[in-house]
């Protein structure tokens, strides 16, 4: 049986490896695996059989079979869960200053947060305090034209059709430029308890 092993695999045994303190001459020593071997398995080029994977665990000091469990035991699962918002549906909250539309609102323990917001604050006195999120944010504008404002950057002026990516912990506002209606999708890090 041949074992494939990638390159984390291979990263993996070069950080065990230098946390012992050991050189690969030390681990060929140890184990009885030729010191080019060991090289191109660091590197993640060639695969290991059965037998030399278990030699090396054990030069290692490293228990295969507990490994592999703690590893599964970490591993997420694929729910293969969804969540569908309508056309102008979705749990609607403020969402600061703005009417916010959650997407998804009925799935828990989201990676992020997808929001349909209508952009209603004209200037910062309207919008308060600038927000802050989690972590990083994109916003696509649907609809109108969009001032964003931030701590560390100037003004951007954001048309229909037009997107930002941007670390959403630094302080920012979107705010209606002129009294069109704007609109914009707003997908935030994280799930939101706003």
């Amino acid at each position: 049986m041949r074992v494939r092993l990638s390159t984390e695999v291979g990263f993996a045994v070069r950080k065990l490896r230098l946390s012992k303190e050991m050189t690969l001459a030390d681990l060929s020593a140890r184990c009885g695996i030729p010191l080019s071997t060991l090289s191109k398995l660091e590197l993640g080029q060639i695969a290991l059989n059965h037998d030399k994977l278990m030699r090396l665990c054990r030069a290692l000091d490293v228990d295969l079979e507990k490994t592999m469990f703690a590893a599964a035991e970490s591993a997420p699962l694929a729910s293969g869960r969804r969540s569908v918002t309508r056309a102008g549906n979705g749990d609607p909250r403020p969402f600061g200053p703005h009417e916010g539309r959650f997407a998804a609102a009925d799935l828990l323990s989201k990676s992020l947060s997808p929001i349909f917001v209508d952009v209603v604050a004209a200037d910062l006195a309207a919008h308060g305090p600038l927000q802050h999120l989690r972590g990083e944010a994109f916003a696509l504008v649907i609809s109108g034209t969009i001032l964003m404002h931030s701590e560390i950057y100037a003004p951007l002026a954001l048309a229909s059709g037009d997107s930002v990516y941007f670390d959403a912990r630094i302080g920012h506002a979107f705010l209606r430029d002129g009294e069109a209606p704007a609109q914009l999708v707003l997908i935030a890090a994280g799930d939101l308890e706003i």
